[in-house]
């Protein structure tokens, strides 16, 4: 059966017609400034959540499209949908948003946080993710990671709750990664939370390293070496970047090419655990540490080339890094349903290499999830304009769809 045979109509159909705007520069910029400016104003008319009319079409159109819903009705329903397509599981995040220059209420935020990710673990099944950021504890844990201090006592207070019911459900923890003026903070607190619940070979609480910047292979290196000295397991979500419009130029790779290079290095380094031109330590594969890798990636080859090494791998009877495929609701289902595929057809086969496919929806009341969602378009500005070859995917599968349909399949 072809990949995107397990999507409903309606997703394939509302899939084009969201890449089709997000492919035109013109026609994404217009759509967001219009519904940022919705959004923002304080007319009746153009309130979300009392408008029936504008809250019917939001929520035919991007809502469902990138989010799970706002109840728990409505994100068990969603989630229900993704596992009968074929996925392990979700990533969960709920679209709590804190602004760089808010004063914020330390007490106040940190209780927000701790209630929003304790009712996320809750709705999660085990074997899901649940997505966060530590800076969702407010412009207090923003200024602390800044600072590369340690989190204050209520802070740490709600990461241990939080790492402990996650533990207890048996779902793991994927700390988004913050901006390079914070990045040293972020990755203490991860590797803080790591060593007290990452044990015995399951990781409970990931990291997220940034292969677009230079930094990336040196710092991923270091862990490996901290993990492996202290007898944690590392867990590690592998992306390309989230902060291209806002980090200096000179911490990035010169080109994507160049971070295309460093995404698949890196990723293959942790696959065979040994050391390669990109991640140097530690100087043995003996000496590698356990580790569970997350491949959060909309791009196909670098999927494809990870498959690859993994069927080498399992036919060679070299144990496999156990390892997590991740993309976003809404996006790049070519290359997901592609994995669900495969994964489906390894079932059959005994000794197949059975991936784990997992989709990151965001859940939230509609005004939280769109203001969630422009914000990530707003950082993510090339990303949301990469969809062309979603666009060709669904518009080839509503033309096989339609053949069918009049006996031409």
């Amino acid at each position: 059966m072809p990949a995107l045979s397990c999507l409903p109509l309606s997703q394939v159909l509302r899939t084009y017609f969201i890449t089709a705007v997000s492919s035109s520069p013109f026609l994404l910029g217009t759509s967001t400034s219009i519904l940022r400016r919705m959004l923002e104003s304080k007319s009746p008319l153009f309130n979300v959540e009392r408008n029936p009319v504008l809250r019917s079409l939001l929520w035919h159109t991007f809502y469902l499209q990138f989010c799970m819903g706002s109840t728990r009705a409505e994100i068990d329903k969603a989630c229900l949908e993704l596992r009968a397509q074929g996925y392990s599981g979700v990533i969960l995040e709920y679209a709590l948003e804190v602004l760089k220059d808010a004063e914020g209420n330390e007490a106040e935020d940190v209780k927000i946080w701790r209630k929003g990710m304790l009712d996320t673990v809750d709705m999660a099944q085990p074997g899901d993710f649940v997505g966060l950021k530590w800076s969702g504890m407010g412009a207090a844990a923003m200024r602390r990671m800044k600072d590369d201090l340690e989190p204050t006592e209520r802070m740490s207070e709600a990461m241990h709750a939080l790492c402990s019911a996650a533990k207890e459900k048996n779902v793991s923890l994927l700390p988004a990664a913050e901006e390079t003026w914070s990045l040293s903070g972020f990755h203490n607190w991860c590797l803080k939370m790591q060593r007290v619940y990452n044990l015995g070979g399951k990781s409970v609480v990931y990291a997220t390293y940034q292969a677009y910047l230079r930094q990336t292979p040196q710092t991923v290196a270091k862990h490996l070496e901290v993990a492996k000295e202290e007898g944690f397991t590392l867990g590690l979500k592998l992306v390309r970047g989230a902060y291209l419009g806002s980090e200096k130029r000179e911490l990035i790779h010169p080109s994507i090419e160049a971070t295309h290079e460093a995404y698949d290095g890196i990723a293959e380094a942790l696959l065979k655990r040994e050391p390669n031109s990109w991640v140097s330590s530690p100087e043995a594969s003996n000496a590698w540490p356990r580790t569970n890798i997350m491949l959060a990636t909309h791009n196909a080859i670098s999927v494809s080339r990870a498959q690859a090494l993994r069927r080498t791998q399992a036919a060679s009877d070299i144990p496999l890094t156990p390892l997590a495929f991740a993309q976003l609701q809404g996006m790049a289902d070519e290359v997901s349903c592609t994995l669900v595929a495969a994964a489906k057809a390894a079932e059959s086969e005994e000794d197949a290499v059975k991936e784990r496919v997992y989709k990151c929806g965001t859940w939230g009341t509609m005004d939280e999830c769109l203001n969630y969602l422009l914000r990530r378009a707003a950082e993510n500005k090339d990303a949301a304009g990469r969809t062309r070859e979603t666009r060709i995917a669904m518009g080839a599968e509503f033309r096989r769809r339609a053949r069918r349909l009049v006996g031409m399949a």
